[in-house]
This record gives C-alpha cells, structure tokens and sequence, in this order.
C-alpha cells in the first residue's frame, strides 16, 4: 500500500479555503509530484487548488479550471493527484455524489488517486485535530482510510501553521478559480500564502 502523505502547505490552503467559506461548500484539486517509478512507496500531495465555493457542481467551469490546472502541473512537473471537499452542513463529512464522481474521474488519469473530505465539525482556531478524511479508490470504490498523525509531512508544524494563518486571517486572501473568473488577475496559484506558509515553516 502506498503511504500518502500531504505537504504542510497542501493542508493549510485547504484549511483555509473552509474558512473564507464556512457557510458555503469548497472543493479543490491536490497536486503531487510527478512520479519517476511506476510504484512509489510514498506518495506527497505538494499542493492544493482552491476551485469553487457554493455552487460546486458546475461541470463547464469544473472542465475549464481541469484544464488549466492540467497545463500549469505539466510546467511544474506535477500531476493532478486528487480531489477535496468540504460540505455545506455542519455534520456531513461523508462524500457526495459530486465529491465522488470528480474523484473517479482524477482515479483513471491517476492510479493513486485520493478523496479528501473536510469534517466541519473538527474545524476549530486552535486546529488540535486533522479536519480530513482520506478515501482511496479499491474496486470501484471509494473506501475510508485510517487516519493517524503521520498523514502529515510533520503534523505539529502543520498545526502550528495552520493556527498562525487563521490568527493573521490569511484566508481573506486566498483566491479559488470562482475568484479568478470573477477577476483573472486573481492568481489561484496564491503566491502570497506559499509565501506566508513558508516562511513559517
């Protein structure tokens, strides 16, 4: 099995995504690096693009910010490597329609592909908890993984981070591909957080 890890800037964009939104819906891509050996033993979700919030189900727009994500991870020798989602309610982590025919989609380009689903119900500013949940794609299956503190590259500086960032409300500048198409000199790349993230690091 393959040990998926995710890189604390991976984290701390989802995280902030959920926070600019928390009355609305989020999705988004990871990114990983692209794999020189066909089997891995471990695999880093380096990135995450922010795509939408509210309305995540708009399939021209989801094709649109597919491919030019798609162009940007060939420059940086990267691969879309999975799909995140946070739920409108409170008490619904568990995946949807959407979040799980999105992901399908990332699995057959991409045989490791995971589904990241965000728990409302961990998300608190002192971040004590991962707010993910980990699916992975067996049998035509989405299939909850179990989750330790090693999900993480470094759990506490991850914590750390992610406390820092939502004490200095980073996530007020966080742009998703719903900001870009309202303004495309919004860069959904967000320099400035990988910046932020960083230099706390």
């Amino acid at each position: 099995m393959t040990v998926v890890k995710l890189s604390t800037q991976a984290y701390c964009k989802m995280l902030l995504h959920g926070a600019k939104y928390p009355h609305c819906a989020v999705n988004g891509i990871v990114v990983a690096e692209k794999q020189k050996r066909k089997e891995a033993p471990q695999l880093l979700f380096v990135d995450c693009i922010p795509l939408f919030h509210g309305t995540i189900a708009l399939a021209p727009m989801l094709e649109v910010a597919l491919t030019l994500i798609d162009s940007w991870c060939k420059e940086n020798s990267y691969v879309i490597a999975g799909y995140y989602q946070a739920n409108e309610r409170v008490k619904d982590a568990s995946p949807n329609q959407v979040a799980e025919k999105v992901a399908s989609r990332i699995a057959e380009g991409f045989n490791d592909a995971v589904l990241i689903m965000m728990d409302n119900n961990k998300f608190t500013m002192d971040c004590l908890q991962p707010i993910i949940h980990l699916y992975e794609h067996h049998d035509n299956r989405w299939r909850i993984r179990d989750l330790h503190n090693d999900f993480c590259e470094d759990w506490l500086e991850a914590q750390r981070i992610a406390v820092s960032l939502l004490d200095s409300r980073s996530y007020e500048s966080l742009v998703d591909f719903d900001n870009h198409l309202d303004d495309i000199r919004n860069d959904w790349t967000n320099p400035e957080i990988n910046k932020a993230i960083l230099h706390l690091c």
